[in-house]
């Protein structure tokens, strides 16, 4: 398939008095991590955000000048198929001539596994792959320059695009609607799946996220978006060696506020610290563990699926039983389940984003988005 590059701009960016080569164009699949691109590109370009705020990664249908910013791509930088499915066959059909960046394959990344059953137990990381990569005691300041990461058991993946062969791509190149794409139902986390009667057990749980062992919320790690700031401008310098100092002082600049952003959010914390609370769906994880904040339990452990009766009630007991004081709803997912679980028990509750939804996209989204969270555990606990 040819692939179409967007036209060179006339005015080449000034930085520091000096005339910097055109930027790549580069296309990132969730608002946090165009945040940390942004970031890495400040000065020199603006990456283009694909999945737009308020919408569910997990199925999404491509508008026009999504798709287009997805053909005209010399670089992409996604979570990977664990999160957004229906994405690799867009990626590997549109965007055939880019760099792809899985940044869950990234080297360093620290991998979760998924957490079985609705109540879970403290500290329990669940990540045999990567067994330094859980020495989270210290909260993340020690993770300023993202540099101690060499000795986890992934291979560097950060170039490669060698997906599955899928056939929901061919029909955007030439039909710009896109509506007639099947990603939602074919591959939404919990597709029908018939295990709500004993999503407790444990067994079935991973049907709910329909791809992969690990949990792919991983941008809630500050450690983790530390990693990526140096894999982002490693490839955006491997495509633009002329813009290759800024990318790095960029990286270095974010790396240096990244520890200070943990150090504030310990600081939020600590009053609060050993609160028991309850999220809608174990989507936080990565950032109970950075900042040693353990979650009781989820209502959901699936993103696409209403629990059972019988997780309700396992989460309803512990509620009662353990004195928990807050339970945690989404913007995107049904608030009647959070009173239900409540109902009867003196426990508040408040709404968590991981997204970052109701934010302005940009390089200011991640940090603000850590905190965001951080303020509304505080306040609710």
């Amino acid at each position: 398939m040819s692939r179409k590059l967007l036209p060179v701009s006339i005015t080449a960016a000034l930085m520091g008095g000096t005339a910097m080569a055109d930027a790549p164009s580069v296309a990132v699949d969730i608002a946090p991590v165009h945040s940390l691109v942004a970031r890495v590109m400040e000065g020199v370009g603006t990456p283009n955000l694909i999945v737009q705020p308020g919408a569910s990664p997990h199925e999404y249908n491509l508008r026009p000048s999504e798709a287009d910013a997805l053909q005209n791509a010399d670089l992409v930088f996604w979570i990977g198929e664990d999160l957004t499915p229906w994405m690799e066959g867009a990626v590997e059909t549109l965007a055939d001539g880019a760099t792809v960046t899985t940044l869950l394959e990234a080297d360093g990344t620290v991998l979760l596994d998924f957490r079985e059953g609705a109540l879970f137990e403290a500290h329990d990381h669940g990540d045999d792959e990567h067994a330094e990569g859980d020495d989270h005691d210290d909260h993340g300041d020690e993770h300023a320059e993202g540099e101690d990461h060499d000795d986890h058991d992934h291979e560097d993946h950060a170039d490669e695009k060698d997906h599955d062969d899928h056939d929901h791509g061919d029909e955007h190149a030439e039909d710009k609607d896109h509506d007639d794409h099947d990603h939602g139902d074919e591959h939404a986390e919990g597709e029908d799946h018939d295990d709500h009667g004993d999503e407790h057990a444990g067994h079935d749980d991973h049907h709910d996220h329909a791809h992969g062992d690990h949990d792919p919320h991983a941008w809630l790690s500050p450690e983790n978006a530390n990693n990526w700031l140096n894999v982002i401008a490693a490839q955006l310098s491997a495509a633009d060696p002329d813009n290759a100092g800024a990318y790095f002082a960029n990286a270095a600049a974010a790396r240096e506020e990244m520890a200070a952003l943990s150090a504030e959010i310990n600081q939020a914390l600590e009053p609060v610290r050993g609160g028991n609370f309850i999220v809608f769906h174990d989507a936080y994880q990565y950032f109970e563990n950075a900042f040693d904040f353990p979650a009781s339990g989820a209502i959901s452990i699936g993103d696409a699926s209403d629990p059972s009766p019988a997780r309700i009630a396992e989460v309803q007991g512990r509620i009662r039983e353990e004195g928990i004081n807050c339970v945690l709803s989404e913007p995107q997912f049904n608030q009647g389940l959070v009173a239900t679980v409540m109902d009867g028990t003196e426990a508040k509750t408040a709404v968590i984003d991981p997204l970052g939804s109701d934010l302005e996209p940009g390089a200011a989204l991640y940090p603000q988005m850590i905190r965001n969270i951080a303020k509304t555990l505080a306040d609710c606990l």
